[in-house]
């Protein structure tokens, strides 16, 4: 079966398709695409000659691999189909099924015979031994779920018929989020079951596996409560206090325990504050955004939309998919939405707002603090559909439009 290609991922794997002394760890939450990538890559391997004798592919979550639990039915595993003569590409889906995997995965880099490709669906697979063992041996790749530009180009792939104007596609998106498989489904409720299932299946299989979770009820609270309050400005402090204000009986170490397990299983994502003057990253209050917008409706009945935090998130999970980091952004006594920085230390800030249109007040609220910016790094408003405007530099750009089009910042 031919497979969208995702090139915004493809493109920084492919310098490594051969190397013997890194590992490629491809991580990610469960069903954003992570085995349809690694498959894209077995294909431009055999498409650039590479025969397929000398391609080996182990999906641990499939039949006859599921038995395969230990380091050493690994090894058997991969020896047993590892025969070929020359290079050899390794491709193991879901390797966290095996307990103690990383010595077996290093024995297998060591021999320098193989081209290793590994995906987790949590961050437990860099937590532990194979981060110690393997410090400068590995590389990690974090995958997400589709972007925008992503969500057109994989209509258009499939052949769906409604590919419909960039708005109107923007704001299905917004609703309907960006689990590539999803996106065959055609009933909005279908897709909100397949999604809902999805965290169950998050919560059995990358959480419940490696964690002690005492009292499951507290955690679904804990879970809904940073589900229903994605973009919020917040802290440990300020969740602990609205729990308990709820009736909710839960200590600041299991609080803080309990948001570290979504944000290994990859639901969540953290966003730090960082001060431009000291140029570091600021403790206390910070935002937590969604792995997919489709979480927070898949949870709840409401299918309004509060733009403000949406807008963010989107936002936010584009920068992180394009290769950005991204924090809150302090400047002076003003905070602008997100600082970004590339892969070469470069800059760029970025405001994100429904609209600037609504008054000048609105507007001047949203300009001011990157006007406030001394520097020359590029500085953006973005909003959903306003015409466009030109103020001291600042570039302002739709959304759908500026995500359609794959651009950067």
């Amino acid at each position: 079966m031919k497979l969208y290609p995702r090139e915004t991922y493809l493109k920084r794997i492919r310098g490594f398709y051969h190397d013997t002394g890194l590992i490629k760890v491809i991580t990610g939450i469960r069903r954003c695409g992570k085995s349809c990538l690694m498959q894209s890559i077995v294909d431009e391997l055999i498409s650039s000659g590479v025969k397929e004798s000398n391609i080996v592919y182990i999906n641990l979550d499939k039949r006859g691999f599921r038995s395969v639990k230990t380091p050493d039915q690994l090894e058997n595993t991969i020896d047993g189909l590892c025969t070929a003569e020359g290079l050899k590409y390794l491709f193991i889906d879901e390797i966290q099924n095996v307990e103690n995997f990383e010595e077996v995965i290093n024995a297998f880099r060591e021999d320098e015979e193989y081209s290793i490709f590994i995906t987790g669906s949590n961050s437990y697979l860099l937590s532990g031994e194979l981060a110690t063992k393997l410090t400068g041996r590995y590389l990690e790749f974090e995958v997400f779920p589709l972007t925008f530009d992503e969500y057109i180009g994989m209509k258009g792939f499939l052949g769906c018929t409604e590919v419909l104007d960039t708005e109107t596609e923007f704001e299905k998106y917004l609703i309907e989020g960006g689990f590539p498989k999803a996106l065959s489904l055609t009933d909005l409720e279908d897709k909100r079951e397949y999604v809902r299932g999805l965290i169950s299946e998050i919560f059995e299989k990358d959480i419940r596996r490696r964690v002690k979770v005492r009292n499951i009820s507290v955690f679904n609270i804990v879970q809904n409560y940073i589900i229903n309050n994605f973009g919020s400005t917040t802290s440990l402090s300020n969740i602990l206090s609205d729990l308990h204000k709820n009736g909710s009986d839960i200590t600041r170490e299991t609080l803080n325990r309990y948001i570290q397990i979504l944000l290994d299983a990859k639901i969540l994502y953290r966003c730090d504050r960082f001060d431009l003057k000291s140029r570091k990253s600021l403790g206390g209050e910070q935002k937590y955004y969604l792995a997919d917008l489709s979480v927070y409706f898949s949870t709840n009945t409401d299918n309004r939309i509060n733009y403000g935090p949406a807008l963010e998130n989107v936002v936010y999970i584009y920068a992180r998919a394009k290769g950005y980091s991204a924090s809150v952004c302090r400047a002076g006594k003003t905070e602008c939405d997100f600082i970004l920085r590339d892969r070469e230390l470069q800059y760029s800030y970025v405001q994100v707002a429904m609209t600037i249109l609504s008054s000048l007040e609105t507007e001047n609220r949203e300009y001011a603090p990157l006007e406030s910016i001394r520097d020359n790094y590029p500085k953006y408003v973005i909003t959903k559909n306003d015409f466009i405007q030109k103020r001291n530099g600042i570039i302002h750009v739709n959304i759908g439009q500026f995500m359609k089009e794959s651009r950067l910042f």
